[in-house]
């Protein structure tokens, strides 16, 4: 369920009571974005003997786990934290972040549709809201020293409320490896995990899944299989093709099969049908924020299966200046985001030019997958800019062939002039004609002045090009022009 107004008010309310009860007076507070992992779990306990801070630890739901997260609630309070609470965003997430993502069919270095990058803003919001309700000074995060996340994480705490403290403790810690941190944990109570370590560093919500380290670390090495579990190997995917049929209105996804679907049930369900047929897999190498290039792996059957849909209709709903326009928005857009400025005017400004962009990009898309591909091989709308009459070379053609002449003059003209003047016709013409030829044809401008003049220029241009060889030629070359102009 959406978070509404009224909801927001009561858990902000709730933990604000429960801060103000359970807190202790001589103690600071920190708003701690807690997953109940063993980093996280660590710091609950970290916090309160390293830092003497009382701990209000908040879990975002955002997709990475449709289940119950009464269980992260309640590990944060037995270790001592004033206050736990598992927010379940998943739908505020896909109709707050996923829909401008989509108007901007946002893909970073034009592959990556950006799953982390897109949860941290929401994410930021509601632990800076928190803080404010429960009086904290501080706020904590569990990113590393050398990824992305802890850019995003700061800078839009740094936007929403620049007077809020911020505690890393991973870059603080001497807890270097996992070993070092499971012992700490036992020798203060923290519960540890009771299962072999993960190979991967894993992060997933609504829009996807993303894998790195391991033998990943190794861009030359093929992802192992155990790395993917949204989506079916390409080579065990069913033999027989299957069609989807995405309906949008102004941009937006509202419709899967002919079915209306809000955006998260939508989501869920592409997720399923286009991880089946083995769509949605990426391998890559992605330059961070910090510095570094990084492979990374990703599963996101629906998010590009929705945002290549999308594409689709918009080059059916955009004319084309808006589209070549659009397209460096798009990536301007990704990369911001990316980037972690998702609270600045720029981003404010895109997202404005893209919600315009968008009062005609109504209509259906239809798309076929088959062994790992996504094909879209239909779109219709009531809006389209697509005219048959203009289109076909069969009957009902309405195009006037009579036009194409002077359009085409009109539109060369630029080049006619340049060329003449300064290109391939002034330089001695195509394929080694003489100049002469190409300036009598050239509506016989030659025909005028001295043709001791004509002579001079024909002598620059076989000196070696005009303005392409040395200092002297193009001195050369401005005198006979100014010779030209003498003559005229």
């Amino acid at each position: 369920m959406a978070e509404t107004a009224t909801t927001k008010t009561n858990y902000a309310t709730t933990a604000a009571a429960a801060a103000t009860s359970a807190g202790s007076a001589e103690r600071e507070k920190v708003v701690l974005a807690y997953s109940g992992g063993l980093d996280t779990s660590v710091m609950v306990k970290w916090l309160q003997t390293e830092k003497n801070l009382d701990v209000v630890a908040i879990c975002g739901n955002v997709g990475q786990d449709a289940e119950d997260l009464a269980w992260v609630e309640k590990k944060a309070l037995d270790m001592g934290a004033i206050y736990s609470k598992a927010l379940d965003m998943r739908e505020e997430y896909a109709e707050k972040i996923l829909t401008k993502a989509i108007a901007a069919n946002a893909l970073y270095e034009d592959t990556y549709p950006l799953l982390s990058a897109l949860s941290r803003p929401m994410i930021v919001e509601k632990l800076v809201q928190i803080a404010h309700e429960t009086g904290a000074a501080y706020i904590a995060h569990g990113c590393t020293g050398k990824g992305n996340d802890q850019v995003r994480f700061e800078s839009c705490i740094h936007a929403l409320d620049p007077s809020l403290k911020i505690l890393a403790p991973v870059r603080e810690w001497d807890l270097l490896t996992r070993e070092q941190e499971m012992d700490w944990a036992k020798r203060h109570g923290v519960p540890v995990p009771t299962t072999a370590a993960k190979p991967y560093s894993i992060d997933d919500n609504l829009w996807g899944r993303a894998i790195e380290c391991g033998v990943l670390e190794n861009p030359w090495n093929e992802p192992p299989a155990d790395i993917w579990t949204m989506t079916a190997a390409p080579e065990d995917a069913p033999d027989a093709p299957e069609e989807i049929v995405v309906g949008f209105e102004q941009g937006k996804p509202v419709s899967l099969n002919g079915e209306a679907m809000d955006l998260l049930p939508l989501i869920v369900k592409l997720n399923e049908i286009c991880g089946k047929h083995g769509y949605g897999r990426l391998d890559m190498i992605e330059d961070r924020v910090v510095g570094i290039k990084s492979h990374e792996c990703y599963e996101c059957p629906a998010s590009l299966a929705l945002i290549n849909m999308h594409h689709a209709l918009e080059t059916l709903c955009l004319d084309a200046a808006t589209l070549q326009f659009k397209h460096g928005i798009d990536q301007q857009w990704a990369k911001i985001v990316y980037d972690g400025l998702w609270f600045s005017q720029l981003k404010e400004a895109l997202d404005a030019f893209c919600a315009d962009t968008q009062k005609c990009v109504t209509g259906e898309v239809k798309a076929k997958l088959y062994k790992g591909s996504l094909t879209v091989i239909g779109r219709r709308s009531a809006y389209s800019l697509y005219e048959y009459g203009l289109a076909t070379y069969g009957d009902g053609d309405t195009f006037d062939r009579t036009a194409s002449k002077g359009f085409i003059d009109l539109h060369s003209l630029p080049s006619k002039t340049w060329s003449t003047k300064q290109g391939p016709a002034f330089r001695g013409g195509v394929a080694g004609e003489g100049l002469g030829s190409s300036r009598e044809a050239n509506d016989g401008d030659s025909a005028e002045g001295d043709p001791a003049d004509v002579a001079d220029v024909q002598g620059v241009a076989a000196e070696g090009g005009a303005c392409e060889g040395k200092g002297d030629a193009c001195e050369s070359h401005e005198a006979a022009a100014d010779k030209e102009h003498a003559a005229a």
